[in-house]
């Protein structure tokens, strides 16, 4: 399961399906995202399966391997096994320039950007979206930087269901040019963000190698 987020709150939740006949798809095709996490030390994959193992999921899951055609006794591989639980986020209220000092002080590339009034997830605030605004407004670098994230056209943000196979994440990352996406539940509540780099750990690390089975 998707979801799309922007300043309005939630915009669109439903299957991969009905992600890819959005009208505007194409526009957030053109979502460029920019984060290397990589999976936090403390958190295991045993503890992880734990916080999303319930009646509900196994259901779900016996008949996605149904219609994937997909091993029965093997299990499926979701996002909330491979996510990094530990976000870094901003609101709305913060500017620019503490976005980008974030960012260099912990060594991160995104962060998504928290509603103060909801406390959903409203966008995505990029290193490469930083250095856009300053490099196309050259003269005017430190008026931009002081500019508050609730004040800059941000792109919506696609986000994933913690229950969602990574490879229909993964596939939408590449479809999408993402290389990080929100983890969120259906109470719109941030759990955490799969990257990249954490799809690529769970490949290399995980057999056996049902992820893309």
């Amino acid at each position: 399961m998707f979801a799309i987020y922007n300043n309005n709150g939630l915009n669109f939740r439903s299957t991969i399906d009905n992600l890819y006949s959005l009208p505007n798809v194409d526009a957030l095709a053109r979502v460029r995202n920019n984060v290397e996490e990589g999976l936090p030390k403390d958190h295991s994959l045993k503890n992880r399966k734990k916080l999303y193992e319930s009646k509900d999921t196994k259901k779900a899951e016996a008949i996605y391997k149904k219609i994937a055609n997909i091993d029965t006794t093997v299990p499926i591989f979701n996002v909330a096994d491979i996510m990094t639980l530990d976000v870094i986020t901003l609101s709305e209220e913060n500017s620019l320039q503490e976005a980008y000092n974030i960012m260099i002080e912990n060594d991160i590339n995104q962060i998504p950007i928290i509603s103060s009034e909801t406390n959903q997830v409203t966008a995505m605030v990029t290193y490469k979206m930083i250095l856009d605004i300053l490099m196309n407004d050259i003269d005017y670098v430190q008026f931009n930087l002081a500019k508050a994230l609730k004040d800059l056209d941000l792109n919506d943000v696609i986000t994933a269901d913690p229950i969602t196979d990574i490879r229909r994440v993964a596939k939408v990352m590449v479809d999408f040019g993402l290389s990080g996406i929100p983890i969120v539940d259906q109470d719109d509540n941030l759990k955490g963000i799969v990257s990249r780099a954490s799809i690529l750990k769970a490949v290399s690390n995980t057999p056996p190698l049902q992820i893309w089975g």
